[in-house]
């Protein structure tokens, strides 16, 4: 069964069958963007990349935190106060979070559409060309993988290997948005990657909420089998993971990153924090010794290996000894990135009533004053740790260059999109017969914050 409303609308209908996706929040939000993408336009409609063009507008909304939300509808409103002529979908995980809400109290909305099967926009789509008001909240669905688009920047593409989460950290909002962990088969992942390689796809990434728990509701090999097969294919890719619990990191995707070079030894790891009181209350069950022996079982199997982590300040009953505690371990640990943010009080959460409301606002400044001082920290073992590629030559893969200046920007092993630092990349003429998308090769001259700087050493391409 699906939740779906309709009333008729005054509005007038365009007869121009194009849309503008607007896309907020995470990777795995922008795979169900490119999904919604491919099922408008195998139905017929036009993808336009401006606004102002297109006669549908789907904001593709993030509901996990609050200023995430305050965005979302911040976002809605802006485009229904551009654009008062065209139709306007609010999508994904806001809606899905909150659809009946949303569509009671934003009446300006033509149309309001849940995450759990984002191929099915289609239906809600031509009720909204029709000039009917719509609520669709589908329930789960299995998806439409083929992506005409991907809104990543060139030569990287997504693969989402299992929706939702059974971890249930008890701050955690992901598993009433998306549900409980479903994983997807094998062979229908290969095909996936297969496809974008031959579309020339040079960095598959793999996400999902927990990479770590892949497998665990069917049983089957994990995500290290998962890596197997996927290296069974032909060709010299980068495949990156992200995003794996650090409770049940599983210590067999090590071996297989050492014997295959396409496995970028980048591990994205979300430790949250280090005392093991707090960890407890999260209903997490690692602590600091843990997770230091984790970082350095890592590092001893692969020396030159990447780890990136985040860091949550703020919880309830979080005290000073524990900031200390968390202070000492990202010095000892030496994280090559790190990010931080502040507990959210989210309604339906198991931790949403250790505080009041009240409680949870007086906590919210003591939080970003730590999580300033936590990145100021980690800012220096970042650049520190980013010295060491200073005058080694590696490849790079381009994603866009400046425009008037004979400079580009990529990103080498060691960074992941949009989150880490980048390698820009400085030529001697004003222009190079790069492509974006390819990788090249670079010598690193300078580290520069937390950029490094480089210059071409061989041809255009790899």
């Amino acid at each position: 069964m699906k939740k779906q409303e309709r009333i008729n609308s005054s509005s007038s209908q365009s007869t121009d069958k194009s849309f503008y996706i607007e896309n907020l929040g995470c990777a795995k939000n922008q795979v169900d963007a490119e999904t919604v993408s491919a099922s408008l336009e195998k139905a017929g409609w036009v993808l336009k990349s401006d606004p102002e063009e297109a006669a549908l507008i789907i904001v593709n909304t993030c509901g996990f935190i609050g200023p995430a939300k305050e965005e979302s509808i911040d976002t809605t409103l802006s485009f229904r106060q551009r654009f008062p002529e065209k139709k306007l979908i609010l999508a994904g995980c806001l809606a899905e979070r909150y659809g009946k809400e949303l569509y009671d109290g934003m009446p300006d909305v033509d149309g309001i559409f849940g995450n759990q099967a984002p191929g099915a926009i289609t239906g809600i789509a031509e009720e909204v060309y029709r000039g009917n008001r719509t609520i669709d909240i589908p329930e789960h669905g299995t998806g439409l993988y083929t992506r005409n688009h991907l809104f990543s920047f060139p030569g990287s593409g997504y693969v989402k290997i299992s929706e939702g989460c059974s971890n249930s950290c008890s701050y955690c909002a992901i598993p009433i948005i998306r549900g409980t962990l479903r994983s997807r088969g094998i062979p229908d992942l290969v095909d996936e990657i297969r496809e974008l390689l031959d579309r020339g796809i040079q960095e598959i990434v793999l996400i999902a909420q927990d990479l770590g728990s892949y497998g665990n509701d069917t049983g089957g090999p994990g995500l290290t089998g998962l890596l197997e097969s996927i290296l069974s294919l032909k060709g010299d890719f980068w495949l990156r993971m992200l995003y794996i619990h650090p409770d049940h990191f599983p210590g067999g995707i090590l071996d297989t990153a050492q014997r295959d070079h396409r496995v970028l030894p980048y591990f994205d790891i979300p430790f949250q924090h280090a005392s093991a009181g707090i960890l407890k209350n999260m209903n997490r069950s690692g602590d600091s010794g843990m997770y230091l022996r984790l970082v350095e079982s890592i590092r001893n199997t692969i020396p030159g290996a990447v780890i990136r982590s985040t860091f949550l300040l703020g919880f309830p009953g979080e005290t000073g000894d524990d900031v200390l505690e968390l202070k000492a371990f990202i010095r000892e640990a030496r994280l090559d990135w790190a990010g931080f943010f502040a507990y959210s009080r989210e309604e339906d959460t198991p931790a949403y009533s250790l505080v009041s409301e009240r409680e949870y606002r007086h906590s919210v400044k003591d939080a970003e004053e730590r999580i300033r001082e936590l990145q100021e920290i980690q800012e220096r073992i970042t650049e520190d740790r980013l010295e060491r590629y200073t005058g080694t030559e590696l490849p790079v893969l381009l994603e866009e260059k400046i425009e008037g200046e004979p400079v580009w920007l990529g990103r080498a092993f060691f960074s992941a999109p949009e989150v880490d630092g980048l390698v820009v990349i400085k030529t001697d003429a004003e222009t190079l017969s790069f492509t974006p998308g390819k990788r090249v090769p670079v010598r690193i001259i300078r580290r520069n914050g937390v950029d490094l700087e480089a210059v071409p050493v061989a041809g255009p391409g790899m």
